[in-house]
């Protein structure tokens, strides 16, 4: 049986844990050979490999700091030379911190901006550019439900990243539809991750859950499955739209 994504190749970042690696383990499923990034590769990443390698798919390794542009490059070429190509680019990589504009400094601004923003910026150029010579690619930005509506305690660089993602998606749309490029984004609500626990709690993520339409969290898989359907056929006249996965929450 021919598997939706079989013969294609994605990378993600930000995928040892959390929403990337849902993401990463769906696409698999699909079909597809997977590159896992992250900033800091340790026994999670090497977990993940082994589960898609037991699917039949090759993955591969990649400890790169994609707000750094030297380290973009490196991965790309090592993407390169070992896949000879690349056709589907999540931009996950991301993180926040619980800061109001008085107490966040210039340099905690700067530093979310570069993690969520600049490495979408410098990661979408790269995989341009391969995907422009394929005539073939699909990029989907992880945004957020505050990047809509803003946030509701602090984070106010989280929610200026998240927004400019939207933007940037759509500009990325028009400049990518005449080359075959397909570019969206996802906005999650509150998913349950491991940060999610660590940060809130068992007591807290149920108060969270309790704020949800739905009445549940979302799941790493959910959001998942959607990157699945906007990289699969469902996905060929997508591009420019932000697709929101959040049980209810916020609604545009």
């Amino acid at each position: 049986m021919n598997l939706p994504l079989e013969g294609k190749v994605a990378l993600v970042t930000g995928a040892a844990r959390g929403i990337g690696k849902g993401i990463a383990l769906v696409l698999a499923e699909q079909g597809a050979d997977i590159v896992i990034n992250d900033k800091k590769m340790n026994y999670e990443g090497e977990v993940i490999a082994s589960k898609i390698e037991e699917m039949g798919r090759r993955v591969k390794l990649v400890e790169a700091d994609v707000s750094i542009e030297t380290q973009v490059k490196t991965m790309f070429q090592s993407i390169r030379t070992e896949f000879g190509k690349l056709d589907i680019l999540i931009n996950n990589a991301g993180m926040s911190k619980t800061q109001t504009i008085f107490e966040a400094s210039f340099e905690d601004w700067n530093y979310v901006l570069n993690t969520n923003l600049a490495s979408c910026f410098l990661c979408s150029k790269a995989a341009m550019e391969l995907m422009a010579t394929q005539r073939y690619g699909r990029i989907i930005n992880i945004s957020s439900m505050v990047g809509e509506q803003g946030a509701l305690f602090g984070h106010v660089h989280y929610a200026a990243t998240k927004s400019g993602m939207l933007g940037f998606t759509k500009t990325l749309a028009r400049t990518g539809a005449p080359l075959g490029i397909t570019v969206n984004a996802i906005a999650p609500g509150i998913i349950e991750t491991e940060l999610l626990f660590k940060t809130h709690g068992v007591d807290g993520a149920e108060k969270l859950s309790a704020m949800v339409p739905m009445g549940s969290l979302g799941k790493p898989r959910h959001i998942g499955l959607a990157v699945a359907f906007l990289c699969g056929e469902g996905g060929d006249y997508i591009t420019g739209c932000t697709l929101d996965i959040n049980g209810g929450m916020y609604m545009r």
